[in-house]
């Protein structure tokens, strides 16, 4: 795998509201994957999650996680990354949510009566493949 900072092609792609799964760690190693939003910000990712998400929990006990993200219409070219949580906050007045969802669906999140987390994912290494391929991977 690659080492950060990631291709202007790749960041292109990350910044686009791409499909995304997202995969943590139980608290016996074993992974959970789950497909999430997310936003690319200034070289992490961001992931925000409602406070009764089992992944919330995971990621409170360990912060290390992968998360692939898929070209829209083009599965076959996707950037996959290894990371970790460097900052986990709440998200009181929903501001985090709100340009995720704007991101995604073009307005403020729907639900406004349930506590939401931030998570935000530093990228240790990655892994680009079909048209993000990275040439200098084996």
């Amino acid at each position: 795998m690659s080492k950060p900072p990631l291709p202007e092609a790749a960041t292109t792609m990350l910044s686009k509201p791409n499909p995304a799964v997202i995969t943590t760690l139980r608290e016996d190693g074993q992974p959970v994957s789950t497909a999430t939003w997310y936003l690319w910000e200034d070289g992490r990712v961001v992931v925000n999650m409602d406070e009764g998400r089992v992944r919330l929990k995971h990621l409170r006990a360990d912060p290390r996680v992968a998360l692939t993200v898929l070209a829209e219409g083009d599965w076959y070219t996707h950037i996959s990354i290894i990371g970790h949580v460097e900052e986990l906050s709440e998200d009181p007045d929903l501001t985090n949510i709100d340009r995720v969802s704007r991101h995604y669906i073009g307005k403020e999140y729907p639900q406004r009566d349930r506590r939401r987390f931030s998570a935000w994912i530093a990228v240790d290494s990655w892994h680009g493949w079909g048209a993000l391929k990275d040439n200098n991977q084996p």
